[in-house]
């Protein structure tokens, strides 16, 4: 037994030192795992700063940890509970896999032992309150700070050394987010934890629909946090599967560990946080949204005139619209009408046949104006007085051109 704990906790400064290796090189491989030549093993140590990336995990926040296609990194709440979590640290010594480990305060409290073989192991330890209250978004500030370092306390006790140890990473109970919470833990310099993706191992499906969760939602993401526990029976029997099933599909685990003033973060870049950064080949799908401007003065400037334009008094002209220039001139060119223009004299057909009551006094005058001819028959007035109802029509026709003959009947017909 004490010979296996050395041979773990070696392993765990080995991982350590790769892990370090691979910061400062891009190249990233997969630690060896003595005995289990076709484990899947950890490919990197990923180092991370709390305080410059305080929230993570894309199911509630915008970042999530500076993943590479293809990397997964594991984490257990709700720990230790011997049934299940000795068997969960089992199965991930079996595969030299390291994971991140939540811990519940009261948890720690009653095993203590599983918290220091979680540490011996060379995991990654952090904490998940005291008592796993599902209101922390409802909680007031006080009862926060006693839930947060409760569990902090009381994981700290099991461990050895917790300065060193004890990761200050925290993920809410529930995924109850508040900001009063976040403000809380940021102040303090703890990273809130969310996740990627879950697996739903804490309702009851089986083992078979854990499984089948974990491996949709990573092939549907590509990479990312896998949420699981470490105190369901369920989890205990899908994690080999799960397991196996990343390695056939080339995925690699990635295990987290905070920044010290001895172990400088990976160097990243701001963008390598988000899920899916943008990229040549990928365009934006949507438009960034319009910055709000915080304006020092509210003062508003008097409006320019001519003089503000530098122009000269002798080209202000030139300053119009060249259409509003054009019809200036041709207003100033153009006589304006006469009055006899729109005169119409008294008496004459026109006004008569303005009305309808005058219709009837302008035949006869039609008729009139034909002198003796006039008693020759009806044809020859009903030609006349067409022709003398028509005459403003053809008036701008030839002399020669003779109108063409109306019945009188239709005529007293609209004259009436």
């Amino acid at each position: 037994m004490i010979g296996s704990s050395v041979v773990v906790r070696t392993r765990s400064w080995t991982v350590l030192l790769l892990g370090l290796l691979t910061a400062a090189s891009p190249a990233a491989f997969a630690a060896e795992c003595p005995g289990h030549p076709g484990a899947l093993g950890t490919s990197r140590t990923l180092v991370v700063d709390p305080r410059e990336h305080p929230r993570i995990g894309t199911m509630q926040y915008r970042e999530t940890l500076p993943l590479k296609d293809h990397e997964v990194v594991l984490t257990f709440d709700d720990g230790p509970l011997p049934k299940y979590s000795n068997q969960v640290l089992q199965i991930l010594a079996d595969e030299c896999i390291k994971a991140t480990f939540f811990i519940i305060g009261e948890q720690a409290k009653a095993n203590p032992e599983g918290v220091r073989k979680l540490v011996a192991a060379g995991h990654t330890v952090g904490t998940h309150s005291m008592t796993h209250p599902l209101t922390f978004n409802k909680m007031p500030i006080e009862k926060i700070e006693a839930e947060v370092n409760g569990g902090i306390a009381w994981t700290s006790a099991a461990m050895t050394d917790p300065a060193s140890q004890l990761a200050p990473f925290f993920r809410i109970p529930g995924l109850m987010r508040a900001e009063g919470v976040e403000n809380y833990l940021i102040s303090r310099g703890i990273q809130v934890w969310s996740a990627d993706f879950p697996a739903d191992d804490w309702r009851h499906i089986s083992p078979d629909r854990v499984y089948q969760l974990a491996i949709q939602r990573l092939e549907a993401k590509g990479k990312g946090i896998l949420l699981l526990h470490d105190i369901q029976a369920r989890t205990v029997a899908a994690l080999p599967k799960i397991i196996r099933e990343l390695k056939a599909r080339g995925y690699r685990i990635v295990q987290v560990v905070p920044a010290t003033a001895d172990r400088p973060a990976t160097p990243t870049t701001p963008v390598e946080w988000l899920l899916h950064p943008p990229s040549e080949t990928t365009p934006i799908a949507r438009w960034p949204s319009v910055p709000n401007f915080a304006f020092a003065q509210t003062a508003t400037l008097p409006a320019p005139g001519l003089a503000d334009l530098n122009a000269q008094t002798a080209h202000q002209p030139l300053l119009l619209p060249r259409k509003t220039m054009a019809q200036a001139n041709v207003a100033a060119t153009l006589p304006a009408p006469g009055r006899d223009l729109f005169a119409i004299p008294e008496g004459s057909v026109e006004v008569l046949l303005s009305t309808t009551l005058s219709r009837r006094a302008a035949t006869r005058l039609a008729i009139a104006a034909e002198g003796p001819h006039a008693g020759k028959g009806k044809a020859r007035g009903r030609r006349t007085a067409h022709a003398v109802h028509a005459a403003p029509k053809h008036a701008a026709q030839p002399e020669s051109a003779a109108p063409h003959p109306t019945r009188l009947a239709s005529l007293k017909k609209r004259a009436q």
